[in-house]
């Protein structure tokens, strides 16, 4: 009888508050998503858990900085543009070891192994494709970050060379990417010179910095393994940015890629854009002309205005 005269007065509580106007409490609201796992989320206009992509553009973009850098200081001007534009971005943090492992001691961003930093390459992709329900993504990788992305593609599932249409990436986009190896402006002849009278340069830079400074370098074993049979994957379209003011990723023609069986390739200079325009290495991320030709990689529709991209 006492939990019949509850459930009555329940009623008639939820009776009267309907008469009166007051409507039923609504219980409290489903929180937004989280973050995705390895998200930067400090970049103006990336990483929205919540962002559907469009009809127009149905591949969110993942962004990937390079070697001892961050999504914050890399993309704060490609990532809002991009999102302007109507594009689902994200963009990670990787390449940090964990506190006790022995290589990068400063604990740079980008400074671990590129092997190890392809599989957080994945794995985010991963969550990007769960959390969008998109079938593909497309990648901008900024100097390390294109090269990383090739790991990706070759080694950890980011391209299936037997059933390309089962790739989980449509197009990579690198700017000034360190894809057959920099000189770093001719500084790794001092350190082979350096190796030669028994200083360890390369051992050290490991220790502190990490590996992925070392296996970027013209000639490393790494690169050897990267590039060998070809520097593609079937069914990935590539647009590959290169500045000729860069000093960091030298000569900066080593970044232009040959096509494969079943892909497609497009090297550009910026300056073929812009004659004249002085971009450097991070410039790549951020100038108007690099940005114009990072949208019409992700978008061949898209229409550079000269004006615009080389003001």
């Amino acid at each position: 009888m006492a939990c019949r005269a509850r459930s009555l007065f329940a009623a008639a509580t939820v009776a009267s508050a309907i008469a009166l106007g007051g409507g039923v409490a609504h219980a409290d609201p489903v929180p937004p998503a989280a973050p995705l796992p390895g998200a930067a989320v400090d970049v103006p206009g990336a990483d929205d858990p919540s962002c559907v992509p469009s009809p127009s553009h149905p591949n969110p973009v993942v962004l990937v900085h390079g070697t001892w850098s961050n999504a914050g200081a890399t993309w704060s001007e490609l990532a809002p543009e991009l999102r302007a534009q109507g594009y689902c971005v994200f963009a990670l943090n990787y390449g940090q070891p964990a506190l006790l492992e022995p290589d990068n001691l400063l604990r740079m961003w980008g400074g671990a192994d590129i092997r190890d930093s392809a599989k957080q390459l994945a794995a985010f992709v991963d969550a990007v494709r769960e959390r969008t329900g998109a079938a593909k993504v497309d990648i901008v990788g900024h100097s390390q970050g294109g090269t990383m992305a090739r790991q990706y593609l070759k080694f950890e599932g980011g391209a299936d060379v037997l059933d390309p249409a089962r790739n989980k990436v449509d197009k990579l986009v690198t700017l000034g990417a360190t894809n057959h190896g920099t000189t770093y402006d001719e500084k790794q002849l001092i350190g082979k010179i350096a190796e030669l009278v028994g200083f360890p340069v390369q051992d050290a830079a490991a220790v502190a910095v990490g590996p992925s400074a070392v296996q970027q370098m013209v000639g490393s074993p790494f690169l050897e393994v990267l590039n060998a049979g070809g520097d593609t994957m079937p069914g990935i379209t590539y647009t590959v940015v290169a500045s000729r003011d860069d000093t960091v990723s030298t000569p900066p023609e080593n970044t232009f890629l040959t096509p494969g069986p079943g892909a497609t390739v497009s090297n550009q200079w910026v300056q073929d854009t812009c004659p004249g325009a002085a971009i450097g290495h991070m410039g790549l991320t951020s100038k108007p002309a690099a940005v114009a030709l990072v949208s019409r990689g992700l978008d061949p529709s898209y229409v550079v205005d000269p004006a615009v991209a080389c003001s």
